[in-house]
């Protein structure tokens, strides 16, 4: 599943490629699985919007949309026509002009569309001559002639639309400050690793680069938070912060199938020290790499280096 730098490294690059752009339409496949939102309210939500921003919050892309709705467009095209009728429904004509009038500002909108890749969600802006993959969900063509696909072959991503100021929970953790990490998790009775993991706690972290980050911290991923002290609580979260940021810089950890909104894979995995490598050599000491199970998931780390 893509985590919090493949999540930032596409947001950037949709931001960059679609920003500014407006939806013309949208057209959503029948499969119920991907939507969290109706369809339909997905496809009013998103058409006749400008795309302002596209961003990141938590391991979900953030479409910043603006634009009137669609329902206030219907309304303002059905009162243009009543204005050319004469007679008995002159007064009918003007109350409509009225409420198109106020519809023209109250609902000039903005909105969110949310976007969550699940394990092998991918967006992709692309030529619509492009050959459409068979397990798109939705496809809205965009007023400068390509369109944006949503394409996912386990359907374990999610579309939903928002109106607006959407917060997936948890603490930014790029933003969250010392004091506020070491509060998350000081006197928890869960394992670090698991605690990491909490998205209601920190969002964005996943299994990488938790499994990075402790090993940089020099802390077992078995050991119960409550049970680190305050100064190497303080070190794992320079660690999260650091390996966050240097895996952002190299677009992200291509394990599966991740890639970019280019298509390019990210380059992190080249500098994972101790994820997926049990049985190999801690670039550190030389130890062995250790593999353990905790909640289901697979965690690495050294146990010479790592206490």
């Amino acid at each position: 599943m893509p985590e919090l730098p493949e999540v930032e490294t596409i947001a950037r690059g949709l931001d960059t490629r679609v920003a500014g752009d407006t939806v013309e339409s949208v057209w959503i496949g029948s499969r119920k699985q991907p939507l969290k939102s109706p369809a339909g309210t997905i496809a009013a939500t998103l058409e006749g919007k400008r795309i302002v921003r596209v961003h990141r919050a938590g391991k979900h892309i953030v479409f910043d949309l603006e634009g009137e709705s669609r329902a206030s467009q219907t309304q303002l095209s059905r009162t243009r026509v009543s204005q050319k009728k004469k007679g008995k429904r002159k007064r009918e004509d003007r109350r409509q002009a009225r409420h198109a009038a106020s519809l023209r500002t109250s609902d000039v909108q903005t909105a969110q569309w949310i976007v969550h890749l699940g394990m092998t969600g991918r967006l992709v802006v692309c030529d619509p001559a492009t050959e459409i993959a068979k397990q798109t969900h939705l496809i809205a063509k965009l007023a400068s002639g390509r369109e944006l696909r949503f394409i996912d072959p386990r359907m374990f991503g999610k579309l939903s639309v928002h109106a607006g100021g959407f917060d997936p929970g948890g603490v930014e953790p790029l933003e969250v400050s010392e004091e506020q990490f070491v509060a998350l998790f000081r006197g928890r009775k869960t394992p670090i690793k698991s605690a990491l993991l909490n998205q209601k706690l920190l969002r964005g972290v996943g299994n990488i680069y938790a499994d990075e980050s402790l090993f940089r911290a020099g802390i077992r991923p078995r050991r119960r938070a409550a049970a680190i002290s305050r100064q190497q609580l303080g070190k794992l979260h320079r660690a999260v912060r650091e390996v966050l940021r240097e895996a952002i810089a190299l677009g992200g950890s291509s394990i599966s199938d991740y890639v970019d909104s280019d298509g390019e894979e990210g380059f992190f995995q080249l500098q994972h020290r101790v994820y997926g490598r049990e049985g190999e050599p801690c670039p550190v000491c030389g130890t062995a790499i250790q593999r353990v199970v905790l909640a289901g998931r697979s965690s690495h780390y050294c146990e010479k280096c790592q206490k």
